[in-house]
């Protein structure tokens, strides 16, 4: 069973920047899509970022040009660079594959408040 650890949340202010880890387990990382979804209180978790095994990209219109998700193999790691940061990314971060399995992490919070 793959076990996934995000790393890398924390309090910044608006328009701050912040990098997500997430370290999988599991000898078929490098094989199948990978992405971050979040969830805010009372919300549904949804999927903000995709990247295939082929490195393409994809994102939710509300993060398009300002996060950048990216996958290291070699380390079974995948990231989210978070620019630009606004106070409705406020959220719990987790990665999953794509479509998600049903083991999730503990997820990393992110707090974006002046």
């Amino acid at each position: 069973q793959v076990q996934l650890v995000e790393s890398g949340g924390g309090l910044v202010q608006p328009g701050g920047s912040l990098r997500l880890s997430c370290a999988a387990s599991g000898s078929a990382f490098s094989i199948v899509a990978m992405g971050w979804y979040r969830q805010a209180p009372g919300k549904e978790r949804e999927l903000v970022a995709t990247i295939t095994t082929v490195y393409s990209t994809d994102y939710v219109d509300s993060v398009k040009g300002r996060f950048t998700i990216s996958r290291d193999n070699a380390k079974n790691t995948v990231y989210l660079q978070m620019n630009s940061l606004k106070p409705e990314d406020t959220a719990v971060y987790y990665c999953n594959r794509v479509p998600a399995a049903r083991a999730w992490g503990q997820g990393t919070q992110v707090t974006v408040s002046a």
